[in-house]
């Protein structure tokens, strides 16, 4: 997606250990423009996937993924990080250790929004390791539905987490695939 590629290339801003900080953005402040192009763009893609339900994690892959569920005319439900008090009981829950933020969230999902009869397409705005990206999947099959794919704002492609995925079968569909980030620029594959 050439939009994205340009507004990393003009705004995304490398950290040492491999990060790649797009907080102008993405996950911060929001582009409602870039992110409704990321919708159309995703839910041009999965159009044919039978898709019933969108599923991300709070907080940053939400944007894109509200736009991709206004695309494709489905529910969006969002995997929490913290408890809320009208949420307690009746959960799927997963333990989900975050690269950039070096800690593990237990996030959760309540029963009532996904079924065995739901076609789930995850939304995540970076996949790294694949941990945020296979812990929602997890909740998915903890629910008998099933994982249509996953849309990836930002592939960090030369970390493990496509292959993850791959190994586990699911579609992957990544928008921006970083190649390096070494020196301080960014390289596409």
């Amino acid at each position: 997606m050439e939009l994205l590629h340009q507004k990393i290339k003009q705004e995304g801003v490398v950290l040492d250990g491999g990060v790649l900080k797009v907080d102008t953005f993405l996950n911060h402040q929001v582009d409602a423009g870039l992110m409704f192009e990321i919708g159309r763009t995703f839910g041009e893609l999965f159009a044919e996937s039978g898709v019933t339900k969108i599923m991300t994690i709070e907080s940053s892959g939400i944007a894109p993924a509200v736009m991709t569920s206004l695309r494709l005319q489905v529910p969006m439900v969002f995997a929490r990080k913290r408890k809320s008090l009208t949420l307690r009981e009746d959960l799927y829950t997963e333990r989900i250790y975050s690269y950039t933020k070096q800690e593990e969230s237990e996030v959760t999902v309540s029963r009532k929004f996904l079924t065995p009869a739901d076609r789930v397409l995850i939304i995540d705005d970076f996949l790294a390791n694949g941990e945020a990206a296979l812990g929602m999947a997890r909740i998915v099959l903890q629910a008998g539905a099933e994982v249509a794919g996953i849309g990836i704002v930002i592939e960090k492609s030369f970390q493990p987490g496509r292959g993850k995925l791959a190994e586990q079968g699911f579609r992957v569909e990544s928008l921006a695939r970083i190649a390096s980030l070494e020196d301080g620029e960014v390289l596409f594959v």
